[in-house]
């Protein structure tokens, strides 16, 4: 039976991984407490005990704006952590999936990005994950990256569905960035997608390497925000807003650069699992079900 060790438990994509890779082998979830990504002994020590056949890593620094201050903590986190586990790994001749970023692209293209397009981030945490990309590849045979994007769910800490909900709730008017383009992604499909692949490792011919996992569909973060507001108006959600406003990113400053354009080709993910994703708008729909349920 596989053992199988996770990091970042109480993440959106680590939370959701608890769930669907219960029939996957025996699990061992971890949260910081138990393996600090920041304290190189932390990690070595814990995967030296638990001794897994596979290490699946969504943990990861994620303050997109923090990382331009907080610039050690996430190379620690981003970088190093990745590379540690990954030599960790080869040494028990275990696999590694581990969860990247749109980031690691400079958003200048205008069609999907490949997994073998050039790379070139423009911010701290897009060079961070790179530098972790390439700890993972140089140091694990058996590795698999899987790049993601926009990602929300229920579940971990705050998302932007949540933060607009929580918004929409309390203002009458929305001013939201429309010049980003992207496909939000929803952590359960991320986390379903990682037990697929995981039920697929095990052949001799499996192809490693890096793959990227977005929902179908593009959308700008405006586009997002009004399908939140029409979506979850219809479920009986309690909101305030009348209009979203669209706005140029040149008209909300933020400490990080982000990509302009950041969609991801799913085509060799599809191809390997002989499925597409699904829409980033029935996803966006079943997770404001969810979380209704949960409120």
């Amino acid at each position: 039976m596989n053992k199988i060790l996770v990091t970042g438990i109480t993440g959106q994509v680590g939370q959701e991984l608890q769930d669907s890779l219960k029939g996957c082998g025996e699990l061992f979830c971890l949260a910081r407490q138990q393996m600090d990504l920041a304290d190189e002994s932390s990690i070595r020590n814990t995967i030296r005990a638990i001794q897994p056949n596979l290490i699946v890593n969504p943990a990861a620094y994620t303050a997109v704006d923090k990382a331009e201050t907080e610039i050690e903590l996430a190379t620690a986190i981003n970088g190093s952590a990745p590379r540690i586990i990954a030599e960790e790994a080869e040494k028990l001749n275990a696999a590694v999936i581990h969860i990247s970023t749109d980031y690691v692209f400079d958003g200048t293209k205008n069609t999907p990005y490949l997994p073998e397009d050039t790379t070139n981030p423009i911010g701290i945490y897009g060079k961070t994950k790179l530098m972790g990309e390439a700890g993972i590849r140089e140091n694990c045979t058996r590795h698999l990256i899987l790049r993601t994007a926009w990602v929300y769910g229920t579940r971990g800490h705050g998302n932007f569905v949540k933060t607009m909900l929580k918004l929409g709730a309390n203002r009458e008017e929305l001013r939201v960035v429309a010049d980003q383009i992207g496909s939000p992604t929803h952590s359960k499909d991320i986390a379903l997608t990682i037990a697929s692949l995981i039920g697929k490792i095990d052949r001799q011919d499996f192809p490693w390497g890096t793959y990227h996992f977005t929902n179908s569909g593009v959308a700008s973060w405006y586009d997002f925000a009004v399908a939140i507001f029409e979506e979850a108006k219809q479920l009986g959600f309690p909101l305030q807003v009348r209009q979203v406003i669209p706005i140029t990113t040149a008209d909300y400053p933020t400490p990080a650069q982000r990509p302009a354009y950041s969609v991801l080709s799913n085509q060799k993910l599809s191809q390997l699992l002989e499925a597409i994703p699904p829409h980033w708008r029935s996803s966006l729909q079943q997770m404001l079900v969810e979380f209704l349920g949960r409120l």
